[in-house]
């Protein structure tokens, strides 16, 4: 219909080529490194931690930020994204629901 709403999981994060500027010992592969988790975002207080990795996004793959935007944005507000997450060499999934930005 030509409208556009920012779709939003609440957390402020780097890509590794970023990172690594801010960050000398922080070290990965793929995926983007969550800086902080936004307290009236979607994903506070669903498990998702500042120092955690999102590697994928429903089973795609994340290595920018661009590609997670790119993604949620082509989202409706209240459709619910799995997220897995690496932390400390281990890997799981969080359900989240996109929330208006």
């Amino acid at each position: 219909d030509g409208d556009f709403t920012e779709t939003s999981i609440g957390i402020y994060a780097y890509d590794k080529e970023v990172i690594q500027y801010l960050e000398e010992d922080l070290d990965f592969e793929t995926g983007i490194y969550v800086v902080s988790v936004k307290k009236d975002g979607a994903a506070y207080g669903k498990g998702l931690m500042t120092g955690d990795i999102i590697t994928k996004i429903d089973n795609v793959s994340l290595n920018k930020m661009s590609d997670l935007r790119k993604y949620i944005y082509s989202k409706d507000i209240g459709d619910k994204v799995i997220l897995m997450i690496e932390r400390k060499g281990k890997n799981f999934g969080i359900e989240i629901e996109l929330q208006k930005k």
